[in-house]
């Protein structure tokens, strides 16, 4: 089985990293995988993307036109990925920076005020691993377990400080993203 994930919102948000992890988590679970980058001119504030494919056999093609599954972390994001998803795909919205409803209504859609949640674990920066937290709630093409393993041996030592803030940010994603629309921040 072939799963396709675009990750996508503003340049600094980590949606790079985002994706990275998957990858290394998918290739640790000896899983095959693809992860395309793609930004803006800028290096902070401009477009970023990147598209993660995760398979258990070989990949034809590392582009991907309709994916399974898109995080969004911006409105701009919002209106790009939405009409791309096949029908029943997966999609997960920051509602923090997300002014609208989602409208297709063939979607397994989550709407997480991932910045807010940030804020209240003490670290602005962990948008990103509660929106991928709640991606793995969602479609769990690898258990969350793999993920923190993966962060765990593939972050820098002079990052390794931040990994149980970075647990906490996937569980509370995930957690969040479970509860549905009961959930509270």
């Amino acid at each position: 089985m072939q799963t396709e994930i675009v990750i996508s919102g503003f340049g600094g948000q980590g949606v790079l990293f985002a994706g990275q992890v998957l990858s290394y988590a998918a290739m640790d679970s000896d899983k095959h995988v693809t992860w395309i980058p793609s930004y803006g001119p800028e290096m902070r504030g401009g477009t970023a993307n990147c598209t993660v494919i995760v398979s258990e056999e070989e990949i034809g093609s590392p582009l991907v036109m309709n994916p399974k599954a898109a995080v969004v972390m911006n409105l701009p994001s919002l209106d790009k990925y939405e009409p791309l998803l096949v029908p029943d795909g997966v999609l997960i919205a920051n509602a923090s920076l997300i002014d609208r409803e989602i409208k297709r209504t063939d979607l397994d859609a989550v709407m997480i005020p991932a910045n807010e949640i940030a804020e209240e674990i003490g670290e602005k920066r962990l948008v990103n691993m509660i929106m991928l937290g709640a991606l793995l709630a969602k479609l769990p093409v690898l258990p969350v377990e793999d993920v923190k393993l993966s962060l765990q041996n593939h972050l820098p030592e002079r990052h390794q400080h931040t990994l149980p803030l970075n647990y906490e940010a996937l569980h509370k994603g995930a957690e969040f993203a479970l509860q549905g629309e009961t959930a509270k921040v």
